[in-house]
């Protein structure tokens, strides 16, 4: 179990990282929601804070008073059982608490917390204090493509910085490694952290796949552009066609036209498309459809954590063909800690892996994030299985 020092150490390095991915951008940026999904890097920076300061301090502080009576409403996100909130839609309405408020509530709350975790705490208050570090390094990659979408639909494509990476070139071979037929472990196993979602390992039976040592780079999501692949309904669901007709889609997120050759939106502004880079910016719509048209699939869940040590993986979220659902035996938390995962098992895709907007020591083999198939502003992409 991590020790008082560690945990210290985590909390700190986690509070200075959310502020550092804040530092580029300007004053206006702080406030914006171009879309329902996308929320105000402003709310963010509050809700995390809220988080700490909702489940740990009123709680385990003697006397402790809330730094404003309001801002539980303000920050709250889902958590029905805590009380009422602002409107998911509204959180770009806000133009108070202004940003210097919620760095000054940041400080009043990370200052307490800090003493909170100099004391000696029993096991139960430490899982909790990492359930918190980590629901703030998961808003760290929520806050980095929010930042991205807010910009990027600017029609200024103003740059975030000039140093975020987004695009690698894939070292491995391409090529498919075989996996055989049979019983394999599924599901966290350890005492280190990890999500009530990944647990309850248990076995699952594969039939024998192949599943590709890369990612699907945009040259080759560009072929499926070219020959005709967002006009050519049968490589599409239904619900996923009427998506393509309704919302005028062509190509992937953030990718533009000039002059007859595409560009992409990227952290350091408008680039011509790098096409030995992953694809990214995909829905699972999109990922369906380009497998259907490449003639293979999308690997299930357990084919990509039995297979993952395989290939190198951690730049894209990997769309898969599973459907979030709960492991056997899966039991929620008691009390609004239980809402945070459980809640949320309806009519979505799990993903695996990771991306470059995921935060360090906070991914693993059986990580299961989640999404519903149409979003595509997570720096999302694709690989792909073949029957043997």
């Amino acid at each position: 179990m991590i020790t008082t020092n560690t945990l210290l150490a985590s909390f700190l390095r986690t509070r200075s990282d959310t502020e550092e991915i804040c530092a580029p951008l300007q004053i206006e940026d702080y406030v914006i929601q171009p879309i329902v999904y996308v929320s105000p890097p402003k709310w963010h920076m509050g809700h995390t804070t809220w988080f700490f300061e909702e489940f740990i301090l009123s709680k385990y502080v003697k006397g402790y008073k809330r730094f404003h009576p309001e801002y539980a409403f303000v920050f709250n996100s889902y958590y029905e059982s805590i009380g009422k909130r602002v409107m998911r839609t509204n959180r770009g309405n806000l133009s108070r608490p202004t940003v210097q408020e919620v760095y000054e509530y940041r400080d009043h709350i990370t200052s307490c917390m800090k003493t909170f975790l100099e004391e000696d705490l029993d096991t139960d208050i430490i899982k909790l204090v990492l359930i918190g570090i980590h629901h703030e390094k998961q808003h760290q990659e929520l806050l980095l493509t929010d930042i991205k979408f807010i910009l990027g639909t600017n029609p200024l494509f103003p740059k975030y910085n000039d140093t975020f990476t987004e695009n690698f070139v894939q070292s491995k071979i391409s090529g498919y490694t075989k996996i055989k037929k049979g019983l394999y472990s599924v599901g966290y196993i350890g005492n280190q952290f990890c999500y009530d979602n990944e647990l309850g390992a248990h076995d699952v039976f594969l039939q024998e796949y192949s599943i590709s040592n890369k990612l699907v780079t945009n040259k080759e999501y560009l072929e499926f552009i070219e020959d005709g692949g967002y006009k050519n309904s049968m490589f599409w669901h239904a619900e996923a066609w009427d998506w393509i007709l309704n919302n005028g889609v062509e190509a992937p997120l953030y990718w533009h036209k000039v002059d007859e050759q595409f560009w992409q939106y990227t952290f350091q502004g408008l680039k011509p498309l790098d096409t030995s880079a992953q694809v990214n910016h995909i829905s699972y719509y999109e990922a369906f459809a380009f497998a259907q048209w490449k003639g293979e699939r999308l690997p299930t869940e357990f084919e990509w954590e039995v297979a993952q040590s395989f290939f190198d993986w951690g730049t894209r979220w990997e769309w898969t063909e599973s459907a979030y659902a709960p492991y056997p035996n899966y039991k929620k938390a008691i009390g609004a800690l239980g809402e945070y995962n459980g809640k949320f098992m309806v009519n979505q895709k799990v993903l695996r892996g990771g991306s470059v907007a995921t935060a360090a020591n906070h991914t693993r083999p059986t990580y299961r994030n989640f999404f519903h198939p149409e979003l595509r502003w997570q720096f999302t992409g694709i690989r792909l299985v073949k029957e043997n």
